[in-house]
Formats: C-alpha cells, structure tokens, sequence
C-alpha cells in the first residue's frame, strides 16, 4: 500500500499563499494520476485538482487561475501552489490517487490531511 504524508499548510490571511507537498512512500509514475482533495467544515470533501502522468491538469471552478498543481517524478512528490487565497479555501487539505475504475473514490486510504486556515 502506498503511503502519503501531506505537508505545508498554516495560517494565512486573505490574498496570500501556501505551497502544499504530497510524500509518496513509491514511485508516483507508477501511481498515474495524482489529485489534491480539500474538506471544509461542515462539507464533503472534494477534489480541486489533479494531474496525470504526462502533466495534464484539471481544476475545480472555484479554483481556477488560483492553484497549480505540479508533480515531480523523481521525488515522488506532487504539490499544490496556492495563491491569491480566500476564506472559503480554508480546510484539510490530503493527496490521493481518484481509483481508475470506481468514480468518487480513491486508491489509497486517507492520511492526516494537512490543514489550511484562511483568515479574513
């Protein structure tokens, strides 16, 4: 089973911004596609990025023009740029491979998460 240990959120006011990673326990070309899930209080969590071996990425609307997602093969590390942040971005923030058959689910279970805090 892979492991992945989310790192890199804090607190941080309104219009600024974080660089989260992802630590993969295995090489992540082998994993495929790679997303950033976030869960606010009181909400499901949802998936706001993801990028696929080959680099292509897709974004939440909420989150377009705001957040880059990366991912670099060699570390087995994937990231999440975070700028121009907003209040309703604040939650926990966890990296997860969506499963390639089962659509809503993941591959691996869910880690600690790492948490965002976006004051007004």
């Amino acid at each position: 089973q892979v492991q992945l240990v989310e790192s890199g959120g804090g607190l941080v006011q309104a219009g600024g911004s974080l660089r989260l990673s992802c630590a993969a326990s295995r090489s992540i070309f082998s994993i495929g596609t790679m997303g950033w899930y976030r869960q606010a209080p009181g909400k499901q969590r949802e998936l706001v990025a993801s990028i696929t071996r080959g680099g292509t990425t897709n974004y939440a609307d909420s989150v377009k023009g705001r957040f880059t997602i990366s991912r670099d093969n060699t570390k087995n590390t994937v990231y999440l740029q975070m700028n121009s942040l907003r209040p309703e971005d604040t939650g926990v923030y966890d990296c997860n491979a969506p499963h390639p058959q089962v659509g809503g689910m993941v591959s691996y279970n869910w880690g600690q998460g790492t948490q965002v805090t976006v004051s007004s």
